[in-house]
This record gives C-alpha cells, structure tokens and sequence, in this order.
C-alpha cells in the first residue's frame, strides 16, 4: 500500500482505515458499511500482495461529515 500522507491526518476527524480481508466482497461490503455513516473516499478493488492471504484495501473517512443516522 502507498504511504499515508500528512494531509490525509491534516485535521482531527479525518481517518485512514487499512482493511484486510480474506476476500474482495468482504473488503468491499466493509467500506460500503462505512460509507453509510461517514463521508468516505471510496475504492472500487482491493489489492493483493503475492505470496499472502486476502486482499487489502484503504478508504479515507472524514468523521465531520456523518452521512447516516
């Protein structure tokens, strides 16, 4: 995965979330889960790195920004 950058964390409330799962529709459901409550930068597809289990995949939240109940 590509480093997490000083704007990403520029301001309290804005998250970077890393998440490892055994599957793509697993990763994917989980950021969808997210993104019905905050404001989300979304991928479309996971990465995976040869030779591990799973796949990964980063989102970036803003927690100012809720979007659900």
């Amino acid at each position: 995965m590509k480093p997490i950058r000083d704007e990403h964390l520029a301001e309290p409330g804005l998250v970077v979330v890393d998440v490892a799962a055994a599957d793509d529709d697993t990763a994917l459901a989980f950021q969808a889960a997210l993104a019905e409550r905050w404001a989300t930068a979304t991928d479309d597809r996971t990465s995976r790195i040869p030779g591990e289990p799973g796949v990964r995949l980063r989102c970036y939240l803003d927690l100012r920004q809720p979007t659900g109940p």
